[in-house]
């Protein structure tokens, strides 16, 4: 079993500052913060089948069980991390989801 947290961004009021602070503060902070992770993947939404996009940013982090979910979570520079990125998400809050996935390789 492969777990991943899937953070999803609302596009921002100002896109420049966002990416500034993003890949200059966030980004570094997610990798010093949360050390179980085994990959991360940003995805920036170019557009949903009917148009545009409410979301500007997929994060995906990746880890190799619950278990390491959850202790990465429980410090307090995860909770630190996430109140830096709810304040940086100027279009609203981050929505973050937790999943179980599976990998179909074709």
């Amino acid at each position: 079993m492969s777990i991943k947290v899937v953070v999803l961004y609302p596009y921002p009021k100002d896109q420049e500052a966002f990416e500034k602070a993003y890949t200059s503060e966030h980004k570094p902070l997610v990798a010093k913060s949360l050390t179980r992770l085994t990959k991360v993947t940003y995805s920036h939404i170019l557009m949903t089948p009917q148009g545009n996009s409410p979301f500007y940013l997929i994060a995906e982090l990746h880890y190799a069980s619950l278990e390491d979910l959850q202790a990465d979570n429980s410090t307090p520079e995860a909770q630190a991390l996430s109140v830096q990125a709810a304040a940086i998400s100027t279009g609203g809050l981050p929505i973050a989801l937790i999943c179980d996935e599976e990998t179909v390789t074709f």
